[in-house]
């Protein structure tokens, strides 16, 4: 996407030879067909016809009570509990067709227990880079469930994937989302929201590592390509105070993100301060005349309460993330803020107070009243 050049589709082509940059993946002979249920569904969309698969896609788009025009979608409801499975289901595919028997990525959490899951159903070995201390006890629980080998590495996210870039190339076939082919899974998010919904005005998104936002974009251009789509949604990128470098850039009205070394925020699907995947990013938010936007720790915990009272959803951090960019930014129309993991994912980041735990003689109290 850096300098235009043009290259026959390899599964094994993850960078640019000539320049270094980011590829996307472009399928001409793509048809709007939809057959069937999940991912899969949109095989016409997708630069293979069938795949692995556990069920993923076809999530909720739950009409919320928190403001009137806006739509959650819950991609907690994915197999593995984020919406990684959906790239899951064609990188393992991509991977296995490519003759690898392992695979290799540096997570935060999402992506080690997604492979993980993914790679024991096509009966592949899965390595996952783990930054110590930082992976929420959900996601390193569900690694290890599905016998994923576990490597733990002293530092972040950032130096995670510095493994993965240097070894999974070689050894390995890797599924960050530096992988064009990846990405094409995440792109149905779009497909599912326009057969439900139309073409919202606004999408948001919570931004890590930056893949997604970029491959929910692709999605609807792709919808538009195909006389499908006349209105494409602004594209809204949401990300923590502590670990906001394209949000900060965006705020001052630079080319570049502002990169951040040691990103701080109890949002740790999102607590990335180097995204990889920002050219893409920064590419989805301008041409769709959207934005970036920063939210506060405190921001993100009270639209992950009040998701799950009000609306039933329980979010994630990083998912709630998305809501609490929406209620900050005061979008108007109809808006779909796509909610990226499960409550369960990190139970650690909700605490119970003294007011929620009662003893049982107090039950006909608090019936009566």
């Amino acid at each position: 996407m850096s300098c235009g050049q043009v290259y026959s589709p390899s599964y094994k082509l993850f960078k640019c030879p000539r320049c270094g940059g980011l590829l996307d993946v472009e399928i001409s002979s793509k048809h709007w067909a939809p057959k069937g249920i999940g991912v899969w569904r949109y095989a016409s969309m997708l630069p293979l016809k069938k795949g692995i698969t556990l069920g993923e896609g076809a999530t909720p788009l739950v009409k919320s009570n928190l403001a009137e025009g806006l739509y959650v979608k819950f991609e907690g409801a994915n197999p593995t509990g984020s919406f990684k499975d959906r790239g899951m289901a064609l990188g393992v595919t991509v991977a296995k067709e490519s003759g690898a028997n392992k695979i290799l990525v540096a997570s935060t959490g999402n992506t080690a227990a997604s492979a993980a899951a993914y790679a024991a159903r096509a009966g592949m070995r899965c390595y996952v880079v783990l930054p110590r201390g930082n992976v929420a006890r959900g996601k390193l629980m569900q690694a290890a469930l599905h016998g994923a080998e576990i490597v733990m590495i002293n530092g972040l996210f950032d130096k995670a994937l510095e493994y993965v870039v240097n070894y999974g190339t070689k050894y390995a076939y890797p599924l960050n989302s530096f992988n064009p082919w990846r990405l094409e899974g995440q792109k149905t998010v779009a497909f599912e929201i326009f057969e439900e919904l139309g073409c919202p005005d606004y999408v948001v998104v919570p931004v890590g590592n930056a893949g997604n936002i970029s491959a929910i974009w692709k999605g609807f251009k792709e919808l538009a390509e195909l006389g499908l789509c006349n209105k494409l949604p602004r594209m809204v990128g949401v990300q923590a105070e502590g670990a906001a470098p394209l949000a900060e850039a965006w705020e001052r009205g630079l080319e570049e993100p502002l990169f951040v070394d040691e990103p701080r925020t109890v949002a740790t699907a999102i607590k990335i301060g180097r995204p990889i995947n920002w050219p893409k990013a920064v590419r989805a938010v301008k041409e769709s005349g959207g934005f970036f936007i920063k939210v506060q720790d405190g921001e993100i915990l009270k639209a992950q309460r009040e998701l799950a009272q009000r609306d039933g959803i329980g979010a994630e951090p990083a998912g709630a993330a998305s809501v609490a960019g929406f209620l900050k930014a005061k979008l108007r129309g109809v808006v779909v803020a796509v909610v990226t993991g499960h409550a369960l994912k990190d139970p650690d980041a909700v605490e119970i107070s003294a007011k929620e735990v009662r003893n049982a003689d107090e039950l006909m109290e608090l019936l009566e009243k």
